[in-house]
């Protein structure tokens, strides 16, 4: 009976003990940060597979042979029927596909038509002046914004100052509104042509990066700057506000400490779109400034009928957008993690 007892007690604990494990792991699963990673990384993989398959069939679906009109229609049938069989577009579609698939996990992005070149080396040559620019716009924005968004805010917080608030919005609505390459046409025109103090093309200088940088960044700071005031204000209106200022304490704590980091969280929102349109944004920025970055590559493969080049830099542009947003999402899960359990 003993014996029995005992085993039976043994038998009863390792049939339980299976269940206890699935039951932490379902616990673990129903965790709010488990359950955001896992929301976060299955949207952006299912994206990545919609982008590769939509910049695979970007060269499929244009009108005609892509490689007679990259090459021209003088060009001898036995050279496009050439370069046709080296481009791989002679196999079955699907095959083409896997091709084009594997090709993404080995760096392999085809071959450019006009230069004969590996995609993957003359994105690697392009991509960075189009990074530090993009960055440098993103930085320069932020820089301006904050400040100037948290000092209006202040200014005209409880119906204050209301010929600055509408001074303020009417100047930064105006410049929120004005394209990127007609406003670098503007700065060219002011600081290049006129008073001759900045270069205007190029990338030779330190001070080639001025004109480049502002036209991507103003239009972004202005937005930015009236979406971080309008929070501001409302912010400053709030009871815990009402409570810091009980306690007395001091004007720069409550504003930068209590207020600010509220207000960050749409401003970070917002400001991750705006990186995103940045990076679009550089096409034809870098065109107006002759930038050597894959906006100025894009247009002239474009211009060439150069499609694997074209499809290549469409799906560079794709991952960082797709980068950034996810990039965002984590940003603001972490400086708000009620937004995440909410979200769950």
């Amino acid at each position: 009976m003993g014996t029995r007892s005992v085993g039976g007690a043994a038998g009863s604990g390792g049939a339980h003990r299976p269940a206890g494990r699935f039951a932490s792991l379902a616990g673990g699963l129903e965790h709010p940060w488990v359950r955001f990673a896992l929301r976060r990384s299955g949207r952006l993989l299912v994206s990545l597979w919609v982008l590769v398959t939509a910049s695979f069939l970007m060269i499929h679906l244009i009108p005609g042979d892509p490689v007679r009109s990259a090459l021209g229609p003088t060009a001898p049938a036995e050279l496009v029927a050439a370069r046709r069989a080296q481009l791989g577009l002679d196999d079955p579609l699907f095959a083409q596909y896997l091709r084009f698939f594997k090709g993404l996990f080995t760096g392999d992005l085809g071959v450019s038509l006009t230069s004969s070149l590996p995609v993957t080396d003359v994105v690697a040559q392009r991509l960075p002046p189009t990074l530090v620019l993009a960055v440098l716009a993103f930085g320069v924005a932020l820089l301006l914004s904050v400040p100037i968004g948290l000092l209006m805010g202040i200014l005209t917080r409880g119906g204050r100052a209301r010929r600055a608030e509408l001074g303020f919005s009417g100047t930064s609505v105006v410049l929120g509104s004005i394209p990127e390459f007609l406003l670098g046409v503007g700065l060219v025109w002011i600081f290049g042509v006129s008073l001759g103090l900045l270069p205007v093309a190029g990338r030779s200088t330190p001070a080639s990066y001025v004109l480049p940088v502002l036209s991507l960044s103003i239009g972004p700071a202005a937005a930015l700057a009236r979406i971080m005031r309008v929070d501001m204000v409302a912010i400053l209106q709030a009871d815990y506000i009402r409570t810091a200022r009980a306690k007395r304490l001091p004007a720069s704590r409550v504003y930068l400490r209590h207020a600010l980091p509220n207000a960050l969280t749409a401003t970070i929102t917002l400001g991750g779109l705006l990186l995103s349109s940045l990076v679009a944004g550089t096409v034809l920025v870098e065109n107006v400034f002759a930038w050597p970055g894959l906006g100025s590559t894009i247009v002239s493969s474009i211009l060439q009928k150069d499609y694997p080049l074209v499809q290549g830099i469409v799906l560079v542009y794709g991952v960082g957008v797709l980068v950034v947003n996810t990039a965002v999402d984590v940003a603001l899960a972490l400086l708000d993690p009620r937004s995440a359990i909410r979200e769950g």
